[in-house]
């Protein structure tokens, strides 16, 4: 069974596709209103479970549905003891349908209204962020960005409701400024744009709460994405046959390293080696042959000055990583064209894809894995960082259109494209901000595919091993001074159940 039908995986949806879900609960016979007091009851159960001992609250409300669940919020901390400061953004004369209502019901709760205003003082131990929602387009502005920004200056824990405000529900972009939260209560469907982009700076801890809605209402509405978890490692690794040999665990090749740039292409050969292939080859300049035999005696390496000297390996192995230490030389790409004239599904990472997007620009292949950083990314599809980091998802299905395979986006909510769909990664921290880190990941991955998974799969399993090795090795030594090496004793454990 493929590992896309797997229970762990959560599903992911736009802010459209979310609305067409609450319009279809409220079709059913759930009244909209009951629907946003069962969000507020969420809401205020996260909150408590949080806070439980703040006395104190500061609610912002906007003008939509997101403020009329916080008007509900309001009422429900007011009959429960707390005091609260309920601060709004468009008067409640001028409210309309369930959000009118959901301020009505403050009002008769005992709550004040407070309208913003520049000098106001957040007065609450916890501020509530029910602003914008979903559904915002363009840049904030105006008195919802002076809010945002007197909301963050207050460095004070915030619950965001849905989605933090001024955060694109659909790429995690930040349109201007965004609200900071320490957690973020989201319902109905999670959103993929708090999973991706600049949105693991500004979610806090996810709670999701699907409020109810039967599961008939999502039957013929495709996620957008799906949500990794770790999880998912204890169905992919079973224990081996007791009769296994090095024979059935694969064989692995690594094209890299060229003059003076050994050491990434010595850590994706490690790599490899520590997530269970049988044999991992590298072929590299002859001068990291001693390095290489110093560091992991386990990994054949051989010096090779052209592709002549390859001889047979590349024909031998099941998977050809290529691209790390590579250069862009004429040894680079003459290491590079010998990977892309086999049949053999390949990994290509670093100045392999830099290559790619100048000299092999139209080349499109099935059965590789292509692992770019936002960078890379953007060379390979002729446009800017900025512009791949304003919507995330839509780069990476691009280029897995262009170019075939799976594409891994790598970055801070690291997506997965493939065939079968787009997977999002919610592990990893920023102490993976250092130099090898992406090299490691392509070994990995090389790995996986020697052993007989799906390049697809392969990538999905790479990129959650590599992303939980680095969160135990930050959780163990903290993040600064994180070492890509070290990440492949702590993958060990991860994939031996």
């Amino acid at each position: 069974m493929s590992l896309l039908l797997s229970s762990t995986l959560r599903p992911l949806y736009t802010a459209e596709q979310v609305g067409e879900l609450d319009r279809r609960t409220i079709a059913s016979g759930i009244d909209g209103f009951a629907l946003m007091q069962r969000a507020a009851s969420s809401a205020w159960h996260s909150f408590r479970a949080r806070w439980p001992q703040a006395r104190a609250v500061s609610v912002l409300c906007g003008g939509g549905n997101n403020g009329g669940d916080g008007h509900v919020f309001a009422a429900l901390a007011a009959q429960s003891g707390l005091k609260v400061q309920r601060i709004t953004l468009k008067p409640i004369a001028e409210l309309k349908d369930d959000a009118r209502k959901a301020a009505e019901l403050a009002t008769a709760a005992g709550v004040g209204d407070e309208p913003w205003h520049t000098d106001l003082v957040l007065s609450g131990e916890v501020i509530v962020d029910a602003l914008l929602g979903t559904g915002l387009n363009g840049d904030v502005a105006g008195r919802f960005r002076d809010a945002i920004q007197a909301l963050n200056a207050a460095a004070k824990p915030v619950l965001a409701i849905d989605i933090p405000s001024g955060l694109a529900a659909d790429t995690g972009a930040v349109l201007g400024v965004a609200v900071q939260a320490a957690c973020t209560v989201t319902f109905i469907g999670d959103k993929i744009g708090l999973h991706t982009g600049e949105a693991p700076a500004y979610i806090g801890e996810i709670d999701f709460r699907p409020l109810g809605v039967k599961s008939q209402a999502y039957f013929d509405i495709p996620p957008t994405a799906w949500r990794l978890n770790e999880s998912l490692l204890t169905e992919a690794f079973k224990p081996r046959m007791r009769t296994a040999h090095k024979g059935d665990m694969g064989h692995v090749l690594v094209l890299g390293g060229a003059p003076g740039f050994g050491g990434a292409a010595l850590l994706a050969s490690q790599a490899a080696a520590r997530l269970g292939a049988g044999k991992v080859s590298l072929a590299t300049a002859p001068e990291h042959v001693v390095a290489s035999l110093v560091r992991c005696p386990e990994v054949m390496a051989h010096g090779v000055r052209g592709v002549a000297e390859l001889g047979e390996l590349p024909e031998q192995s099941d998977v050809v990583v290529v691209g790390p230490g590579l250069g862009q030389g004429a040894w680079g790409q003459a290491m590079l064209q010998s990977a892309l004239d086999t049949d053999k599904p390949l990994v290509i990472d670093a100045d392999g894809l830099n290559l790619l997007a100048s000299d092999w620009a139209d080349t499109r292949r099935d059965n590789w894995v292509l692992t770019p950083h936002p960078g890379e990314a953007a060379r390979l599809l002729g446009i800017s960082p900025t512009e791949v980091q304003a919507d995330r998802p839509a780069a990476a299905r691009a280029l897995q259109q262009q170019r075939g395979g799976t594409v891994i986006l790598k970055g801070a909510g690291t997506l997965i494209a493939g065939p079968r769909g787009l997977l999002v990664c919610p592990y990893g921290n920023p102490g993976m901000a250092s130099g090898g880190m992406g090299d490691v990941l392509s070994g990995m991955l090389g790995a996986l595919i020697a052993q007989r998974r799906e390049n697809e799969e392969s990538a999905w399993l790479a990129t959650l091993v590599h992303a939980l090795a680095a969160d135990a090795g930050a959780a163990k030594h903290g993040e600064r001074g994180l070492l890509a090496s070290d990440l492949a004793s702590y993958a060990g454990s991860l994939i031996n159940p």
